[in-house]
């Protein structure tokens, strides 16, 4: 049901049984997917692609250009997957020249005042907490958690099933499975259980536990302890993506324990 008093241009599509709620705006070159609710008040701008199933709340800005001086009025998008929930007063910027998209995907959760700026790459089943801020080209992979206010410069990358905990400031690489606090931010050990919650075995936790107490505990920088794994842990699937993660940061990775 599209309200009488929502304003939807006839060039947007419109998927079946969307509900569209008084005083949003939809512009044209928008797609919005089968059974998503948009709450009152919601501003979607041209180039949005949302999937099926999401639910958009309240002062949400979806779609707007960048705040990024190099952009150009290129033609860019923001996609966001099925199942995504998207609070209050949430603003995500479209892509520049770089990317060409800001991506979001699918079962994700944007909380109160979350703001995803230009480029950034969200994965599957990621949360964003309440005043999240998200520089331009931030990749975070599945699965990972940010407790509110966590703020990430540019270009940042957060691995698979992190946890980073609240207030905390991103300006290196956090490696997946691991949770990160303090200031400058710090390994804080491993996620287990969350990964455990995600269907991991105890072998598989003990197994990344190993690989992390030899990268940040046993050796005092992380040549050494990449050395160390690669001597001694097997290859494993595990061991091969924590790796490939590590060697291939641009930023380096975020420090072990003080």
């Amino acid at each position: 049901m599209v309200s009488n008093l929502a304003h939807v241009s006839s060039d947007a599509k419109i998927g079946e049984n969307v509900r569209i709620e008084p005083f949003s705006t939809i512009y044209e070159d928008v797609i919005i997917g089968a059974r998503t609710k948009i709450h009152p008040n919601v501003t979607i701008y041209p180039g949005t692609r949302i999937g099926e199933n999401c639910e958009i709340f309240p002062g949400a800005v979806i779609g707007v250009i960048p705040q990024d001086l190099k952009f150009d009025g290129e033609y860019t998008t923001v996609e966001i997957g099925n199942n995504t929930v998207i609070r209050e007063c949430v603003t995500i910027h479209r892509g520049t020249k770089d990317r060409l998209a800001t991506r979001i995907g699918n079962d994700c959760l944007l909380m109160t005042y979350v703001h995803v700026a230009h480029d950034c790459q969200l994965g599957n089943n990621v949360i964003l907490a309440s005043y999240v801020g998200l520089s331009g080209h931030v990749v975070i992979d599945d699965y990972a958690i940010l407790e509110g206010k966590v703020a990430a410069q540019q270009f940042s990358h957060i691995g698979a099933h992190t946890f980073i905990g609240g207030a905390s400031l991103i300006r290196k690489d956090v490696p997946p499975f691991i949770k990160a606090a303090r200031e400058p931010l710090t390994f804080a050990g491993v996620n287990s259980v969350g990964i455990r919650r995600r269907g991991y075995s105890d072998d598989q936790v003990r197994e990344i536990e190993d690989i992390y107490r030899l990268l940040y505990v046993q050796n005092n920088n992380i040549s050494k302890g990449i050395t160390a794994i690669k001597e001694s842990m097997p290859n494993t699937a595990i061991r091969k993506l924590i790796l490939d993660f590590v060697e291939g940061s641009d930023k380096g990775i975020i420090r072990g324990m003080i």
